[in-house]
């Protein structure tokens, strides 16, 4: 069966969790998770759980690890603290949690954003992964890098994401 076909068969919907990591925001200023939680709503997919958690690795591992067995959440987009300054950790907290890593992803979204942002795309530490029965990916905490991440890797993906998880 082609990946299409893959495609036609998966779920349409989706149970979807965000986390807006940042220690500046709060949901009034949080563009990117609202951002998000705009496209995941406008792709037929369910935000179930909407989070703005402290740049604190511990915190952040703690909430993928309660989403990743709430029932009906089978996805969780983390967004911001995934670059290079002293406190962008969400790399770590993530990547610790990661059973099956999906390198695919990061190696795609630095692609797509080396073509909008030139070299500085090298400095993203996006990341996708399975923990459990879910998909996590962490994406910086731009509008734009939401978007790009969104609209041209996980969305597409997501029902067919899930679908190769169920199996």
């Amino acid at each position: 069966m082609g990946h299409e076909e893959h495609r036609r068969r998966a779920p349409a919907s989706v149970g979807v969790a965000v986390i807006t990591v940042s220690d500046t925001r709060g949901e009034a200023e949080d563009a990117s998770g609202a951002l998000a939680r705009e496209l995941i709503a406008k792709a037929g997919h369910e935000v179930r759980d909407y989070r703005i958690l402290p740049d604190e690795p511990a915190l952040v591992a703690a909430a993928v690890r309660e989403l990743a067995v709430r029932p009906g959440i089978r996805a969780i987009v983390l967004n911001g603290g995934t670059g290079i300054a002293r406190r962008d950790r969400t790399y770590e907290a993530v990547t610790s949690l990661l059973e099956r890593r999906l390198d695919g992803f990061g190696e795609l979204f630095r692609s797509l954003s080396y073509r909008e942002i030139g070299p500085a795309a090298m400095l993203s530490r996006a990341v996708g992964g399975v923990v459990g029965p879910v998909a996590v990916f962490a994406l910086p905490g731009s509008t734009a890098a939401v978007r790009l991440g969104l609209e041209e890797l996980i969305l597409p993906e997501l029902g067919h994401l899930i679908a190769e998880l169920d199996k």
